[in-house]
């Protein structure tokens, strides 16, 4: 089945149990794919989380309880809410007004409708990309918690390349055995991917199967396959928008969806200013269920 339409029939399904439990595994399960790839990919499709919009659909739904004549405490309980204060107080942030007020006639309501997904091609611009297949192997170098940035230089960053010296970009530079083969910049660890501003951990290092020496972070990652992307263009809008074509071009038409694993970004030159910069983008993936 088409990867969209399966994305699609989930949304029916959570459409169908707003007012029960939701079963996130079963949803997944209707989108062919993991819950963590499914997060991901609704979280960038949909431009926020998938509890977010969860909790609006439900107070949109609210305000035509409130409006057939429900009581304030049932709609609070019928939506899971723990009290009817935590339901009111929802309800006001979304909707500008209190639930009582909402009753009244000709009370103005935000409206928030299902949503359902659609690849957009535009443009015809083709995506260059292989499959890789890596063993374990583990990731060697520099680590620092950052917060994440979706657009421009993340200082953050910026600031941990410059931590390795001359004689320690040597020292790793010799343990690296695998691709991808150099100095990289490893992603991992998020707290919410598709929140700007959340903390992962960043790292400076290479992709080795030796054994580190003392002084360095360590990453281990499992046995997986990889789909690596190719970038030319100036550092770092040509990154960016590649990663907003592989979310919403490539994953959603794609045989694979991601595993949760670390993102790594190889450079071929050290020097970014270039208009002309060569990178690799790399995901680790499998085949969707």
């Amino acid at each position: 089945m088409n990867p969209l339409a399966q994305m699609n029939n989930a949304m029916d399904y959570l459409e169908s149990n707003l007012f029960d439990e939701i079963d996130f595994s079963a949803m997944s399960r209707i989108a062919g794919c993991s819950e963590y790839h499914f997060r991901r990919m609704f979280s960038y499709l949909a431009g926020m989380p998938l509890g977010e919009y969860i909790r609006c659909r439900k107070l949109d739904l609210a305000g035509a309880l409130l409006r057939r004549g429900d009581k304030v405490i049932d709609c609070a309980m019928l939506l899971g809410y723990e009290s009817a204060d935590a339901f009111c107080k929802a309800f006001q942030v979304m909707h500008g007004i209190t639930p009582s007020e909402a009753k009244r006639e000709n009370a103005m309501l935000k409206a928030f409708p299902p949503m359902t997904f659609q690849l957009t091609i535009t443009g015809g611009c083709k995506m260059d990309y292989r499959i890789v297949h890596n063993e374990n192997f583990r990731i060697v170098g520099f680590k620092k918690k950052i917060t994440l940035q979706f657009e421009g230089v993340n200082k953050q960053t910026a600031d941990l390349v410059q931590k390795p010296t001359p004689e320690s970009i040597r020292e790793l530079k010799g343990l690296c055995n695998i691709e991808p083969r150099g100095m990289l910049s490893v992603s991992a660890n998020f707290s919410d991917r598709s929140a700007e501003g959340t903390e992962l951990d960043q790292y400076i290092a290479v992709a080795t199967t030796k054994a580190a020496p003392t002084g360095y972070d360590v990453l281990e990652v499992a046995e997986t396959d990889w789909a690596v992307f190719t970038v030319v263009g100036p550092f770092p809008r040509a990154v960016q928008d590649t990663w907003a074509r592989i979310y919403s071009e490539w994953l959603p038409s794609s045989e694979y969806q991601l595993t949760g694993g670390p993102e790594l970004l190889w450079h071929e030159s050290p020097d970014l200013t270039k208009q002309d910069c060569k990178s690799e983008i790399w995901i680790s993936i499998s085949k969707r269920l």
